[in-house]
Protein backbone atom coordinates (compact mmCIF):
# COMPACT_ATOMS: atom_id res chain seq x y z
CA UNK A 1 0.00 0.00 0.00
CA UNK A 2 1.66 3.98 -0.96
CA UNK A 3 1.30 5.76 1.92
CA UNK A 4 2.13 9.96 1.24
CA UNK A 5 3.85 12.95 3.09
CA UNK A 6 4.00 16.25 2.00
CA UNK A 7 5.99 19.53 2.93
CA UNK A 8 5.51 22.79 1.36
CA UNK A 9 6.69 22.27 -2.17
CA UNK A 10 8.51 18.46 -1.36
CA UNK A 11 5.67 15.12 -2.01
CA UNK A 12 7.03 11.69 -0.74
CA UNK A 13 5.47 8.17 -1.64
CA UNK A 14 6.33 5.12 -0.09
CA UNK A 15 4.83 1.59 -0.16
CA UNK A 16 4.53 -1.06 2.07
CA UNK A 17 5.49 -3.62 -0.60
CA UNK A 18 9.79 -3.97 0.51
CA UNK A 19 9.10 -0.40 2.51
CA UNK A 20 10.23 1.12 -0.77
CA UNK A 21 10.35 4.59 -1.54
CA UNK A 22 8.59 5.33 -4.83
CA UNK A 23 8.47 8.88 -5.54
CA UNK A 24 10.67 12.60 -4.56
CA UNK A 25 8.71 15.36 -6.31
CA UNK A 26 9.59 18.69 -5.85
CA UNK A 27 7.85 21.86 -7.19
CA UNK A 28 5.86 18.59 -9.32
CA UNK A 29 9.34 17.51 -10.60
CA UNK A 30 10.32 13.74 -10.28
CA UNK A 31 13.66 13.12 -9.05
CA UNK A 32 13.04 9.42 -8.41
CA UNK A 33 12.75 6.76 -11.44
CA UNK A 34 9.64 5.29 -12.26
CA UNK A 35 10.51 1.30 -12.24
CA UNK A 36 10.51 1.79 -15.84
CA UNK A 37 11.34 -1.23 -18.11
CA UNK A 38 14.92 -0.95 -18.11
CA UNK A 39 14.66 -1.72 -14.52
CA UNK A 40 11.67 -2.26 -12.30
CA UNK A 41 12.55 -0.93 -8.95
CA UNK A 42 12.14 2.61 -7.32
CA UNK A 43 14.93 2.43 -4.37
CA UNK A 44 14.88 -1.03 -2.70
CA UNK A 45 16.19 -1.93 0.44
CA UNK A 46 18.76 -4.14 0.45
CA UNK A 47 18.80 -6.65 3.40
CA UNK A 48 20.10 -9.14 5.04
CA UNK A 49 22.66 -8.93 2.02
CA UNK A 50 24.13 -6.12 -0.71
CA UNK A 51 24.81 -8.29 -3.69
CA UNK A 52 25.18 -11.70 -2.62
CA UNK A 53 27.17 -14.33 -1.62
CA UNK A 54 28.12 -16.82 -4.93
CA UNK A 55 25.49 -19.03 -6.18
CA UNK A 56 23.64 -17.32 -3.21
CA UNK A 57 24.40 -19.78 -1.12
CA UNK A 58 26.43 -19.78 2.35
CA UNK A 59 26.46 -21.16 5.47
CA UNK A 60 25.58 -20.19 9.07
CA UNK A 61 25.07 -22.27 12.53
CA UNK A 62 26.67 -25.58 10.11
CA UNK A 63 24.05 -25.32 7.78
CA UNK A 64 23.82 -24.07 3.85
CA UNK A 65 21.42 -21.70 3.44
CA UNK A 66 20.05 -20.13 -0.11
CA UNK A 67 18.20 -16.63 -0.86
CA UNK A 68 15.72 -16.35 -3.38
CA UNK A 69 17.19 -13.42 -5.04
CA UNK A 70 19.47 -10.85 -5.71
CA UNK A 71 20.33 -7.88 -2.55
CA UNK A 72 18.14 -10.72 0.18
CA UNK A 73 14.82 -10.29 0.57
CA UNK A 74 13.34 -6.99 2.14
CA UNK A 75 12.75 -5.23 -0.50
CA UNK A 76 10.59 -8.74 -2.09
CA UNK A 77 8.42 -8.77 1.00
CA UNK A 78 5.43 -7.29 2.75
CA UNK A 79 6.04 -5.03 5.63
CA UNK A 80 3.55 -3.62 8.37
CA UNK A 81 3.23 -0.18 8.70
CA UNK A 82 3.96 0.73 12.54
CA UNK A 83 3.72 4.21 12.28
CA UNK A 84 2.32 7.05 10.11
CA UNK A 85 2.82 10.91 11.05
CA UNK A 86 2.60 14.50 9.34
CA UNK A 87 6.32 14.40 8.98
CA UNK A 88 7.50 10.18 8.48
CA UNK A 89 6.54 6.56 7.91
CA UNK A 90 8.20 3.71 9.84
CA UNK A 91 7.27 0.44 8.44
CA UNK A 92 8.18 -2.92 10.29
CA UNK A 93 9.18 -6.51 9.04
CA UNK A 94 9.64 -9.33 11.10
CA UNK A 95 11.28 -12.78 10.94
CA UNK A 96 8.95 -15.10 9.73
CA UNK A 97 8.87 -18.72 7.72
CA UNK A 98 9.98 -17.54 4.64
CA UNK A 99 12.96 -15.66 5.83
CA UNK A 100 13.68 -18.34 8.01
CA UNK A 101 14.45 -20.66 5.23
CA UNK A 102 16.90 -18.17 3.96
CA UNK A 103 18.30 -16.76 6.92
CA UNK A 104 18.25 -18.13 10.17
CA UNK A 105 17.83 -15.56 12.27
CA UNK A 106 14.87 -14.15 14.48
CA UNK A 107 15.09 -10.59 13.84
CA UNK A 108 12.88 -6.97 13.46
CA UNK A 109 13.72 -4.65 10.90
CA UNK A 110 12.26 -0.97 10.92
CA UNK A 111 12.19 1.52 7.83
CA UNK A 112 11.68 5.16 9.00
CA UNK A 113 10.97 7.81 6.10
CA UNK A 114 11.01 11.10 7.72
CA UNK A 115 10.52 14.51 5.52
CA UNK A 116 12.96 17.30 5.21
CA UNK A 117 12.17 20.25 3.98
CA UNK A 118 14.62 19.65 1.16
CA UNK A 119 14.51 15.68 0.88
CA UNK A 120 14.18 12.89 3.40
CA UNK A 121 15.97 10.73 5.85
CA UNK A 122 15.84 6.91 5.55
CA UNK A 123 16.43 5.31 8.82
CA UNK A 124 17.12 1.08 9.28
CA UNK A 125 16.83 -0.15 12.63
CA UNK A 126 17.98 -3.76 12.98
CA UNK A 127 16.61 -5.46 16.60
CA UNK A 128 17.90 -8.96 17.53
CA UNK A 129 14.94 -10.89 18.53
CA UNK A 130 17.22 -13.99 18.77
CA UNK A 131 19.13 -15.70 21.63
CA UNK A 132 22.32 -15.80 19.62
CA UNK A 133 24.15 -13.46 17.35
CA UNK A 134 23.08 -12.07 14.23
CA UNK A 135 24.71 -11.36 11.19
CA UNK A 136 23.73 -9.08 8.33
CA UNK A 137 24.64 -6.02 5.76
CA UNK A 138 21.92 -3.06 4.96
CA UNK A 139 22.50 -0.97 1.88
CA UNK A 140 20.23 1.63 -0.22
CA UNK A 141 19.84 1.14 -3.34
CA UNK A 142 17.79 4.69 -4.88
CA UNK A 143 17.78 5.61 -8.21
CA UNK A 144 17.90 9.11 -9.55
CA UNK A 145 16.27 10.47 -13.19
CA UNK A 146 19.08 11.44 -15.24
CA UNK A 147 18.17 13.09 -17.44
CA UNK A 148 15.72 15.16 -14.85
CA UNK A 149 14.07 17.34 -17.40
CA UNK A 150 13.30 16.37 -20.99
CA UNK A 151 15.11 18.50 -23.02
CA UNK A 152 18.68 17.07 -21.22
CA UNK A 153 20.51 13.83 -22.16
CA UNK A 154 22.43 11.03 -20.06
CA UNK A 155 25.89 12.94 -20.60
CA UNK A 156 24.69 15.88 -19.39
CA UNK A 157 25.70 14.41 -15.95
CA UNK A 158 28.14 14.33 -13.58
CA UNK A 159 28.79 12.48 -10.32
CA UNK A 160 30.83 14.78 -7.96
CA UNK A 161 32.65 13.05 -4.46
CA UNK A 162 32.36 15.66 -1.15
CA UNK A 163 36.24 15.29 -1.49
CA UNK A 164 38.70 13.91 -3.90
CA UNK A 165 39.25 10.47 -4.69
CA UNK A 166 40.98 7.45 -5.71
CA UNK A 167 38.31 5.49 -7.52
CA UNK A 168 39.98 1.95 -9.37
CA UNK A 169 38.32 -0.95 -10.66
CA UNK A 170 38.83 -4.23 -11.93
CA UNK A 171 38.30 -4.98 -15.61
CA UNK A 172 39.63 -8.31 -16.99
CA UNK A 173 41.60 -8.61 -13.71
CA UNK A 174 43.78 -5.54 -14.15
CA UNK A 175 43.46 -2.37 -11.86
CA UNK A 176 42.03 0.73 -13.85
CA UNK A 177 42.22 4.33 -12.05
CA UNK A 178 38.79 5.75 -12.63
CA UNK A 179 39.93 8.87 -11.13
CA UNK A 180 42.93 9.90 -8.92
CA UNK A 181 42.65 12.27 -6.19
CA UNK A 182 39.89 13.89 -8.19
CA UNK A 183 36.13 14.44 -7.60
CA UNK A 184 34.02 14.26 -10.59
CA UNK A 185 32.75 11.59 -12.83
CA UNK A 186 31.22 12.44 -16.10
CA UNK A 187 28.38 10.34 -16.94
CA UNK A 188 28.53 8.18 -20.68
CA UNK A 189 27.11 4.86 -20.82
CA UNK A 190 30.19 3.12 -21.10
CA UNK A 191 31.12 4.34 -17.85
CA UNK A 192 29.33 1.55 -16.72
CA UNK A 193 30.29 -1.06 -19.07
CA UNK A 194 31.83 -3.32 -16.46
CA UNK A 195 28.88 -2.71 -13.53
CA UNK A 196 28.90 -0.45 -10.42
CA UNK A 197 31.53 2.08 -9.43
CA UNK A 198 32.34 0.70 -5.47
CA UNK A 199 34.33 2.64 -3.64
CA UNK A 200 35.35 1.12 -0.62
CA UNK A 201 36.42 3.72 2.60
CA UNK A 202 35.52 6.67 1.07
CA UNK A 203 36.70 9.82 2.14
CA UNK A 204 33.83 11.66 1.09
CA UNK A 205 30.52 11.79 3.57
CA UNK A 206 28.18 12.92 0.46
CA UNK A 207 27.95 12.32 -3.19
CA UNK A 208 25.54 14.15 -5.78
CA UNK A 209 24.37 13.68 -9.25
CA UNK A 210 24.09 17.16 -10.98
CA UNK A 211 23.10 18.55 -14.03
CA UNK A 212 25.63 20.48 -16.15
CA UNK A 213 22.92 22.45 -18.01
CA UNK A 214 20.56 23.38 -14.64
CA UNK A 215 20.86 24.03 -10.60
CA UNK A 216 18.75 20.54 -10.00
CA UNK A 217 21.00 17.96 -8.38
CA UNK A 218 20.33 14.99 -6.12
CA UNK A 219 23.34 14.44 -3.22
CA UNK A 220 23.21 11.36 -0.63
CA UNK A 221 24.46 11.91 2.77
CA UNK A 222 26.00 8.66 4.43
CA UNK A 223 27.75 9.15 7.20
CA UNK A 224 27.17 5.98 8.54
CA UNK A 225 28.80 3.73 5.23
CA UNK A 226 31.67 2.60 4.69
CA UNK A 227 31.13 2.13 0.75
CA UNK A 228 29.32 4.05 -1.72
CA UNK A 229 28.32 2.18 -5.08
CA UNK A 230 27.72 4.10 -8.68
CA UNK A 231 25.45 1.89 -11.11
CA UNK A 232 23.57 2.22 -14.42
CA UNK A 233 22.56 -0.43 -16.13
CA UNK A 234 25.34 -1.69 -19.00
CA UNK A 235 24.79 -0.75 -22.43
CA UNK A 236 20.66 0.40 -21.73
CA UNK A 237 19.99 3.79 -23.37
CA UNK A 238 16.70 3.58 -21.62
CA UNK A 239 17.95 3.23 -18.48
CA UNK A 240 18.05 7.06 -17.78
CA UNK A 241 18.67 6.89 -14.23
CA UNK A 242 21.75 6.18 -12.13
CA UNK A 243 21.72 4.98 -8.74
CA UNK A 244 23.94 6.29 -5.77
CA UNK A 245 23.67 3.59 -3.22
CA UNK A 246 25.27 4.20 0.87
CA UNK A 247 25.96 0.77 1.84
CA UNK A 248 27.05 -0.37 5.27
CA UNK A 249 30.34 -2.05 3.64
CA UNK A 250 32.05 -3.78 0.61
CA UNK A 251 29.06 -5.96 -0.73
CA UNK A 252 28.85 -9.99 0.29
CA UNK A 253 30.51 -10.42 -2.99
CA UNK A 254 33.64 -9.12 -1.74
CA UNK A 255 33.23 -12.03 1.12
CA UNK A 256 33.45 -14.94 -0.95
CA UNK A 257 36.18 -16.66 0.07
CA UNK A 258 34.49 -17.63 3.39
CA UNK A 259 31.01 -19.36 3.43
CA UNK A 260 30.10 -19.01 7.14
CA UNK A 261 28.31 -15.50 7.43
CA UNK A 262 29.35 -15.64 10.92
CA UNK A 263 33.42 -15.04 9.44
CA UNK A 264 32.58 -13.01 6.46
CA UNK A 265 35.25 -9.88 7.14
CA UNK A 266 32.51 -7.23 6.47
CA UNK A 267 29.03 -8.54 7.87
CA UNK A 268 27.56 -6.70 10.81
CA UNK A 269 27.70 -8.58 14.11
CA UNK A 270 24.34 -7.63 16.26
CA UNK A 271 24.13 -9.51 19.66
CA UNK A 272 20.51 -11.25 20.55
CA UNK A 273 18.83 -8.54 22.75
CA UNK A 274 20.75 -5.36 20.74
CA UNK A 275 20.17 -3.37 18.34
CA UNK A 276 21.83 -2.02 15.32
CA UNK A 277 20.90 1.95 13.68
CA UNK A 278 21.84 2.55 10.11
CA UNK A 279 20.83 6.07 8.24
CA UNK A 280 21.81 8.73 5.56
CA UNK A 281 19.68 11.85 4.00
CA UNK A 282 19.05 12.39 0.43
CA UNK A 283 18.21 15.66 -0.84
CA UNK A 284 17.00 17.36 -4.17
CA UNK A 285 17.07 20.69 -5.89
Amino acid sequence: MLYELKRNNLKLTADSFGAELHSIQLNQLEYLWQCGDAWKRYAPILFPFICSPKNRTYQANGKEYQMKANHGFARDLEFDLLEKTECSITFQLNSNAETLAQYPYQFQFKIKYTILDNGVKIEHTVLNTDNKPIYFYIGGHPAFNCPLEPNENFTDYIVEYETEETVTRMINNQPVVLLKNEKILHITRELFDYDAIILANPKSKKISLKSKNSSHEVTVEFPESECIAVWSPMHDDHARFVCLEPWTSVPTSYDDSELDIEKKAHAIKLDAGNEYNYSYIITVK
